[in-house]
């Protein structure tokens, strides 16, 4: 549907956030375009130059994209949040005709409320690792501090194989990347790949070890 969209309207550049569904769609939505998809984009020099991350983040490219479609996902948090009201950008309405009646089928939507902050924007995160043991001590620990804190729950992806915490409170290089004011890592490793999606954070403070 969304191939048949862009084609449709002559788009030259195609963007999604660098979240679950943008990295889970859009490298299918670039096979079908017969275009180079540039992933997790940080910074965007021209129509046809970005800046992105490889080796975990602990590299940094600039890519030139020759392709006559531009498939991009982008990286929400190295970039400033729009200003209230700022609705400058026209809003059209595609016409998808009947590609995605032939391949899918709609059938529910399961959407999880919560008070807290959103993880991907919150301003401070706390989150939880393997070290914690169990997810009797991650809901014992982690839910209250965040609460008490105003934070977003975050987990390593340790903590979410475990089964301590659901994975879309996964944060890391195969997870989500934030970048909030204050990080609070409670257990983690600090590997590599954890590190890849939080290490933009203004303040990073760590409790290693639980007793």
């Amino acid at each position: 549907m969304l191939a048949a969209l862009v084609k449709a309207g002559n788009y030259t550049h195609v963007l999604a956030p660098h979240s679950a569904v943008g990295k889970n769609l859009f490298p299918r939505l670039a096979a079908l375009l017969d275009s180079q998809q540039v992933s997790d984009v940080m910074k965007i020099e021209s129509e046809d130059t970005f800046v992105r991350p490889f080796y975990a983040g602990n590299a940094i490219a600039t890519v030139k994209s020759s392709d006559a479609i531009k498939v991009l996902t982008i990286r929400p948090s190295a970039f400033e949040a729009a200003a209230a009201g700022d609705a400058s950008a026209a809003v059209e309405d595609g016409q998808s005709g009947t590609e995605g009646e032939k391949r899918a089928e709609w059938v529910s939507e399961a959407l999880t409320k919560s008070e807290r902050p959103d993880l991907g924007s919150a301003s401070r995160v706390v989150s939880g690792g393997r070290g914690l043991k169990n997810k009797e001590n991650f809901d014992k620990i982690i839910t209250p501090l965040a609460d008490a804190l105003g934070a977003a729950v975050g987990a390593s992806r340790a903590a979410v194989d475990s089964g301590y915490a659901d994975n879309s409170l996964q944060v890391g290089q195969t997870g989500k990347v934030v970048a909030p004011e204050l990080y609070l890592a409670v257990g983690i490793s600090g590997a590599i790949q954890h590190l890849a999606g939080m290490k933009d954070s203004k303040v990073i403070a760590s409790i290693n070890k639980m007793r």
